[in-house]
């Protein structure tokens, strides 16, 4: 996507997860020029973001000449807006304090963003800093989607209700179905599977999203890498009261122990695979149950929408995981999905489609690119 800027323009993309931090760079035509990664960051030990922002730190400071600066724009990845933010917003003092705030949403998420928005704006105090909220896409969810069956105090006054995320990567693999199926976005109906570490659902109906997975935070739905996902409410009081757990114990044990790490010992897809293959049953169960909360949204989400145009899959599993895509896709052609076996064994490089030629519903393989998503986002602020 060309800009009115030079064309040595560069454009910077920030995104912070929960143990990694991305450093993506783009050109004013939309071609990624440079990409780094930190991996493994935090010990539990300093405070929350002091890791992120040391490593941001240091990746700026060794950015190749060419690629060090100046910046048109910088786009930081926000996992939670809460009911304030809503779009790419441009960032000053007043955002920072209000993303401060509502840490509370995201204990585990926001103050990372946070850290690295200060640390990125002492580095380029001259540029301007954007913030991209991953519950943004989600924002026109429907009541009966959106609310919980709990009494109007609880969202009106403690915010409680699902917000979803994910929608950086959903908003990602709509472009690109839209753009390889040759429909707008306002005529498409869509299931995207985001399959990584965290795992989600996403129903989009019209270009919008209807439904989602998670929740009011990102531990609510799928089974993921060491999250839960979807349980009985009462299993967290039954923790504390029985198991002795404190409160902040629950929500660690939730987060970072439990998920495919909790079942089977791994919340590696591929060491889940050779398990399997020597024989653990529990290896084997762990995967039988991540199928089957991916399959029980995929139903659901399917009935909701009526219509289904295609099925998409994104994310690192999603990606590249053939087993996972078979076992999801199979006896779906009841919905009108046919996923084409050869098709799903290839591992090229792109968007590509999986479905037979006669499946009334198409399958398509997007890769993950939160960070193009951001930049182009902002692009068309500026």
């Amino acid at each position: 996507m060309a800009t009115d800027g030079p064309d040595d323009t560069r454009w910077l993309a920030i995104n912070a997860g929960s143990s990694s931090l991305k450093l993506a760079i783009f050109d004013s035509a939309g071609h990624r020029t440079h990409s780094v990664t930190a991996e493994d960051l935090g010990d539990g030990t300093a405070p929350l973001g002091e890791a992120h922002s040391h490593a941001l730190d240091e990746l700026l400071t060794a950015l190749p000449p060419g690629e060090a600066g100046p910046f048109r724009g910088i786009a930081h990845r926000v996992v939670h807006g809460g009911d304030r933010f809503d779009a790419p917003t441009e960032i000053d003092q007043a955002v920072i304090d209000a993303l401060h705030e509502i840490e509370p949403l995201a204990p585990l998420h926001n103050p990372l963003a946070a850290a690295c928005i200060e640390a990125a704006r002492h580095h380029f105090p001259d540029t301007p800093h954007f913030a991209l909220f991953d519950t943004a896409f989600h924002r026109d969810l429907p009541p009966e989607s959106r609310d919980y069956a709990l009494p109007a105090w609880c969202r009106d006054e403690l915010g409680i209700r699902r917000y979803g995320f994910h929608g950086l990567s959903a908003a990602n693999a709509l472009r690109h179905v839209a753009e390889a199926t040759g429909h707008p976005p306002a005529r498409l109906n869509l299931i995207v599977l985001h399959l990584g570490n965290g795992a989600s659902v996403t129903a989009i109906r019209g270009g919008h999203s209807v439904a989602t997975s998670m929740g009011m935070t990102p531990l609510e739905g799928l089974v993921m890498g060491t999250r839960a996902g979807d349980i009985d409410p009462a299993i967290p009081g039954v923790l504390e009261r029985r198991g002795g757990l404190s409160s902040d114990e629950v929500d660690h044990l939730l987060n970072h122990e439990s998920g495919l790490l909790g079942l089977c010992g791994t919340r590696d897809m591929r060491e889940i695979h050779d398990a399997i293959d020597r024989g653990s049953e529990q290896a084997s169960t762990a995967l039988a149950m991540y199928i089957h909360r991916i399959r029980h949204y995929v139903g659901g989400y399917l009935v909701n929408l009526g219509r289904l145009d295609a099925l998409v899959f994104t994310g690192g599993i999603g990606e590249h995981d053939v087993v996972v895509r078979e076992s999801v896709c199979e006896g779906l052609g009841v919905m009108g999905l046919a996923l084409d076996p050869a098709a799903n064994r290839q591992d090229e490089p792109g968007v590509r489609a999986l479905h037979q030629p006669h499946s009334p519903s198409s399958i398509w393989v997007v890769p993950a690119d939160e960070e193009w998503e951001m930049i182009r986002q902002i692009q068309e602020l500026r």
